[in-house]
């Protein structure tokens, strides 16, 4: 078993059950989640968001920008709103014109800054930018209940609540860009500063920014279109709006094309969830917390409806499964000996949806268990080959790590399926069936099954002793599996434990997993290629951080809930 902090008895849930496809798709978000970190961290600084430009006209188009300070440097959101024709409006990625485009800039844009980007930014990948972007972005509106809210805010009152509740952002991003794409800054020139070295955080700052922007907006176009009637947008109903986001294909291959990262999460996850099941005695604090977000829990998910019926049923079952788990915890039990590692155990008997929403709600009773976990989740260290040794060093390795690959029968059609390959056009990923599409020649290298059972077979013929160095001059196409097996080896989270190219692998799952660690909710599956999901829903405004009324909880709204009334 896998032990944390040298502790003895204190171990983690083993990679063969935590790396399945079907466990990772039933992913919440926690407070370990890049958003959650994020608004901490602002709120640990009180930072203060402030709008040195604002030049929108009556219509709602134009540009903003929005400086913050965090942790001794400033960046800004460079906001451009354009018209857009209906029949032009379009999630896919192959759209060319949106809503709204955003840039995160890296310090405060001079005016000649914002006239290059206004140039470019709505162009998105036809520009080319500078290293001072650190993201690119764009997004359109939900225009049903953007016009709701601006009409009913120009007639002087609230827009209805239950409207608001059932689409939850006025906007959603179709892309956020980061790490060099189309020119802008490398990860790695930023990284290193204090404030940004958390994964995903200058995407993270650009979403809570552009959040900011859409409630701004809404406001500023009811007052243009009625300034003697219209009122501001209730404090109330802001926090329960986030920022929506079409999520495809296109995340999907980052989980296995950066391992070490994703070990890191999971370790990170895997590690507070073992903190958690180690409490010898629960005080009444955290019982009564535990039964706080379970109420929580109970009404975030009744409130989660999609059209998706596998996730429909999912949604069904988790339903009644949490009428279970309220009873079960509403027991005395909870005042024996370890009760939260007996909840865990005895969520074994609930759906894999149910088992993860309660490892996730244990997660959030507990920061000051947790919280320092955040801190170990990022790398910049590549997967590596190490040559030195022996074939039998690798050979033990691949029957430790990868066993689960070697009776899989590539031969058969429902196990090679699929394949992975670039799109020409987006020079994005795409899923192709082989039997039944051109182009597997163009495959990318996500069999990773597949790979690391050929090299087996060759290692099985290749005598003992022989230098693993020697091995792969007279075999280099199995290099590749090689350095999988020996990062697997040392990094026991890094490896999606299911065929990926077989029938039954829906990227969905790695999608959600992936959305998860970024924060988001209520996913929305529209085939089992793409979701939609809703980033910062319940999350802290600009003045919650800058000015937090008294007893202002900052980080208190994982899985938030809608109120429609």
């Amino acid at each position: 078993m896998n032990k944390i902090d040298g502790s003895v008895g204190l171990e983690l849930r083993p990679p063969s059950e935590v790396m399945r496809l079907e466990r990772l798709g039933s992913s919440f978000p926690t407070r370990l989640s890049f958003m959650r970190t994020l608004i901490r961290q602002l709120a640990e600084e009180q930072a203060e968001v402030t709008r040195p430009v604002w030049e929108i006209n009556d219509d709602g188009f134009g540009r903003a920008v929005y400086t913050v300070g965090l942790t001794g440097h400033r960046y800004s959101l460079v906001a451009f709103s354009t018209p857009l024709a209906p029949e032009n409006r379009t999630d896919r990625v192959i759209a060319e014109a949106w809503d709204s485009s955003f840039v995160l800039f890296d310090g405060v844009p001079t005016t000649d800054d914002l006239d290059r980007l206004q140039a470019a930014a709505p162009r998105q990948e036809a520009a080319r930018y500078n290293s001072t972007e650190l993201s690119l972005s764009r997004a359109n509106k939900s225009v049903r209940l953007f016009e709701h809210v601006v009409d009913s805010l120009a007639r002087g009152h609230q827009p209805d609540p239950a409207m608001l509740a059932s689409v939850g952002y006025l906007m959603r991003t179709t892309a956020v860009y980061g790490n060099g794409k189309f020119g802008i800054a490398d990860r790695g020139n930023f990284a290193d500063r204090p404030g940004m070295s958390a994964p995903f955080r200058a995407e993270m700052l650009s979403v809570w920014l552009t959040r900011g922007f859409t409630i701004d907006l809404v406001n500023h176009v009811a007052r243009r279109r009625s300034p003697d009637r219209a009122v501001p947008l209730s404090d109330r109903r802001q926090r329960q709006l986030g920022i929506g986001n079409a999520t495809g294909l296109g995340m999907a291959p980052f989980l296995v094309t950066h391992p070490i990262l994703f070990n890191n999460w999971m370790t990170a996850r895997e590690t507070a969830i073992a903190r958690v099941r180690a409490v010898e005695a629960a005080s009444p604090q955290s019982i009564a917390r535990v039964r706080e977000l379970l109420d929580r829990a109970r009404r975030h998910v009744a409130q989660w409806q999609v059209d998706d019926q596998r996730q429909a049923d999912r949604i069904s079952a988790l339903e009644s499964d949490l009428g279970e788990v309220t009873e079960f915890v509403d027991g005395s039990w909870t005042t024996e000996s370890r009760p939260w590692n007996r909840l865990l155990t005895v969520a074994r008997r609930w759906t894999t949806e149910t088992q993860e929403l309660i490892a996730a709600l244990l997660i959030e009773a507990h920061p000051e268990l947790v919280d320092d976990l955040a801190d170990r989740m990022a790398s910049a260290t590549p997967p590596r080959l190490d040559a030195a040794g022996t074939v039998d060093t690798l050979r033990a390795q691949l029957a430790e790590t990868f066993e689960w690959t070697l009776d899989i029968d590539f031969d058969s059609l429902p196990e090679s399926a699929q394949f992975w390959y670039i799109s020409e056009e987006k020079l994005e990923p795409r899923l192709g069936m082989r039997f039944e599409e051109p182009g597997a020649e163009l495959e990318q290298p996500l069999d990773i099954a597949r790979q690391v059972q050929a090299l087996g077979a060759a290692l099985s013929d290749t005598p003992p002793g022989q230098s693993l160095a020697d091995f792969l001059l007279s075999h280099p196409e199995h290099r590749f599996a090689a350095v999988r097996v020996q990062t697997a080896s040392m990094h026991p989270y890094s490896e999606i434990r299911d065929n990926l190219i077989a029938d039954r692998c829906l990227p969905i799952d790695m999608l959600r997993a992936k959305l998860a660690f970024f924060g988001a909710s209520k996913f929305d599956p529209k085939s089992d290629r793409w979701t939609r999901i809703t980033l910062y829903q319940g999350a802290p405004l600009f003045a919650d951080i800058a000015n937090p009324a008294p007893n202002f909880d900052a980080d208190d709204w994982w899985l938030p809930v809608l109120e429609a009334s």
